[in-house]
């Protein structure tokens, strides 16, 4: 791939990227400032298909939000509120989150999400309990839940180290953990917009023992407002760093700062063609993480559709309107739902390869030759092609 015009840097780096060889720091901020965008996505997009071909995952999900009400106050944040808010928020008892798992029980969906606010009453053992009584309920589902912030809050109250903290809700019925909370890894930036919650190494930490506990988990980022783009590098860095040491993360999720209803609100979002140029830069710097997923409900659908060509291998999931994180921020999809035909037409539509994955990868569905027709109840099936 010979580039137009001759920078000789860039060219390197072209170079270093198509002959298997780790970009630099350095290198990575170069690719942020000096690469096109057109650049970006054919380098993304090879080693996105070099590594997957066309295919594109998702699969069928749900998430449990316990409470919006926080003891933090993190200033990009638009779903939270304090715990003096409580009449602008929620707290879900443990048998209204039991009866979310329940109203799933005829449903062909694989993963439950908990993720929420921190409150002192929903500790280390109320979760626990919720974890063994989803395992009791439905021990098919894999229980993907609570962020870093969430555990080191419940795991210190509970006065544990981490390792015994987390080995007990595995116990409980913990499979693996989500990305969330690691916001910008970078200590000055995060003491000015979330500074008062669990540091960058505590998160790392966390992460780093959950995969010594044989647990795997995903990683994310908070992208578009006061960081540089040395910044962004130095986050992608060290989580490429501790991914050398443990191997346990599977993806990779930047996530776009959106900037209604919140503290920051005066900041501008990034563009499209940036969420477009950070993915691309993600996937290319990032090279021992197997997967990089778009949040379609943050992105809205066609972005999620472009963004297959930038790096992104994975959409998430069905969702089935169960999470408010980014509706309540300003995001395009107010009401987050697609179905399993959804989901699979909006990836065929960019003549990609939907597959439906397990929370750890391993392929359940591949629908390359399933279309879908209409039930006797009405209800659309998935009908195996026939030549």
């Amino acid at each position: 791939m010979q580039l137009a015009g001759g920078d000789m840097n860039l060219q390197k780096i072209v170079n270093k990227v198509l002959q298997h060889e780790r970009i630099s720091p350095e290198d990575g901020v170069m690719l942020y400032e000096k690469a096109g965008t057109g650049l970006l996505g054919a380098l993304a997009n090879h080693i996105r298909e070099e590594r997957h071909g066309d295919t594109t995952y998702f699969n069928r999900n749900f998430h449990i939000e316990p409470t919006n009400l926080c003891v933090f106050s993190c200033k990009f944040c638009s779903y939270s509120r304090l715990i003096k808010q409580q009449d602008e928020g929620w707290v879900m008892t443990k048998e209204q989150m039991l009866d979310i798992v329940r109203s799933y029980a005829d449903k062909p969906v694989t993963e439950v999400h908990i993720v929420g606010g921190v409150l002192p009453q929903m500790n280390l053992a109320f979760f626990a309990d919720l974890l063994r009584e989803i395992r009791q309920l439905a021990p098919q589902l894999h229980i993907k839940g609570y962020t870093a912030v969430e555990l080191e809050y419940m795991i210190r109250k509970a006065k544990m180290s981490y390792r015994e903290g987390l080995a007990f809700l595995q116990e409980a019925g913990l499979d693996s953990l989500p990305g969330g909370g690691a916001e910008i890894f970078d200590e000055e930036i995060r003491a000015e917009i979330c500074g008062d919650k669990c540091d960058s190494n505590t998160w790392l930490e966390i992460h780093r023992t959950a995969h010594e506990l044989g647990m795997h988990s995903n990683a994310t980022i908070l992208y578009g407002h006061i960081e540089t783009y040395a910044h962004r590098i130095d986050h992608m860095e060290r989580l490429r760093s501790l991914q050398d040491e443990t191997g346990g993360f599977n993806t990779f999720i930047p996530l776009k700062f959106r900037n209604q209803n919140n503290q920051m609100s005066h900041l501008p979002e990034v563009s499209a063609v940036e969420d477009l140029r950070n993915y691309a830069v993600s996937r290319i710097y990032l090279d021992n993480f197997p997967h990089i997923k778009a949040y379609w409900p943050m992105l809205g659908r066609q972005l999620a559709q472009l963004s297959l060509d930038f790096g992104v291998n994975d959409v998430d999931g069905t969702i089935d309107d169960s999470t408010k994180i980014y509706s309540m921020a300003g995001a395009e999809e107010q009401s987050p739902v697609m179905s399993t035909r959804d989901l699979v037409e909006m990836i065929r539509n960019v003549r990609r390869k939907p597959v439906e994955r397990d929370t750890l990868y391993h392929t359940l569905t591949d629908y390359t030759d399933i279309e879908f027709a209409e039930g006797p109840d009405g209800a659309m099936m998935a009908l195996p092609v026939v030549d």
